[in-house]
């Protein structure tokens, strides 16, 4: 299922991925965390528009940290049709979510820093590991409270520690960061964790397997969508693996990947003259008119009009 944006051509997914869900927020990614050190948690740093206008945020299966690391800003938030809440936040200020719903959000930078955030996500499988050693519970029986605006000094050290991991040249010492991935889970099941009863445990592909698929799929744009390889790399049945792609990202994986073709083709409309023709071929499509009817079906323009417009 998909939500309606008003300011945008192509529709917003309720849920997305921790990877997917940077193309619904704007600004510049400027650096991201992967390879073997980096299964338990995935890390972004972006830089954000000091102005974003109000704009829906699909919810993630993972628990989501945000943590301000240069500027301050006028964060406002909202769930869909209720009352704007805002926060006033600056470096070493956090958000906490693990929204089973999208919600919106808008923001307001000021002074001469630029407005840069750390985005970390928690895998679902070590989330659900911490909370049973410590409280002898499915993790889906455990929720965590929504934090706007806080401030945690203990966290903010983990954070710090791994962001020194993210920037070193050796991409991070698998031993440190899969202890601080730990000791931040606990943490956050420790002070933030809420028994909530009656909910069944939401199993979700691991992020670093998503991750794996999407890098996957965006290496074979131009060839046929084949769900039996993408299985395979990630050590799954096809039945298993489309069942937890679709829980994480909201698509199922053939979806994803025509959303992926999509992408790829605005991309060279807009930065290059190549030709329509051989940007639908670029992305797998060798008929034009095929080509052109799944791009409009996406975005609600033709492809020459997106490029003109």
């Amino acid at each position: 299922m998909v939500l309606n944006d008003p300011s945008t051509p192509a529709p917003i997914p309720e849920r997305t991925s921790p990877v997917g869900l940077e193309s619904y927020i704007s600004g510049t990614t400027l650096i991201s965390g992967d390879g073997p050190a980096w299964k338990d948690v995935f890390v972004q740093i972006f830089s954000r528009n000091r102005v974003q206008h109000p704009f829906l945020v699909p919810a993630v299966a993972e628990p989501m940290i945000v943590w301000v690391m240069s500027g301050s800003a006028t964060v406002e938030e909202r769930n869909l049709g209720g009352e704007w809440e805002a926060s006033r936040v600056s470096v070493g200020d956090f958000f906490l979510t693990r929204s089973p719903a999208p919600y919106e959000m808008r923001w307001h930078a000021d002074g001469d820093q630029p407005f840069q955030v750390m985005h970390l996500y928690v895998s679902v499988p070590l989330f659900e590991k911490v909370v049973r050693a410590m409280l002898d519970k499915a993790g889906g029986n455990i929720a965590l409270k929504d934090v706007s605006g806080g401030r945690d000094t203990a966290m903010s050290k983990i954070l710090s520690l791994l962001h020194g991991e993210l920037v070193r040249k050796s991409s991070g010492s698998t031993l440190f960061v899969e202890g601080l991935a730990l000791s931040l889970a606990v943490h956050l099941v420790r002070h933030y964790g809420v028994a909530v009863s009656g909910v069944r445990a939401q199993n979700a592909l691991p992020g670093a397997k998503l991750r794996r698929a999407v890098a996957l799929m965006a290496t074979r744009l131009d060839q046929p969508f084949d769900l039996s390889s993408l299985a395979h790399a990630v050590g799954m049945s096809q039945f298993h693996f489309s069942r937890l792609f679709k829980k994480a990202t909201g698509l199922s994986p053939s979806l994803y990947f025509i959303r992926q073709r999509v992408a790829k083709a605005q991309q060279l409309l807009q930065e290059t003259d190549t030709s329509i023709i051989e940007i639908g071929l670029a992305v797998g499509y060798s008929s034009p008119s095929h080509f052109a009817q799944i791009f409009r079906r996406e975005t609600g323009l033709s492809p020459s009009d997106y490029r003109r417009g």
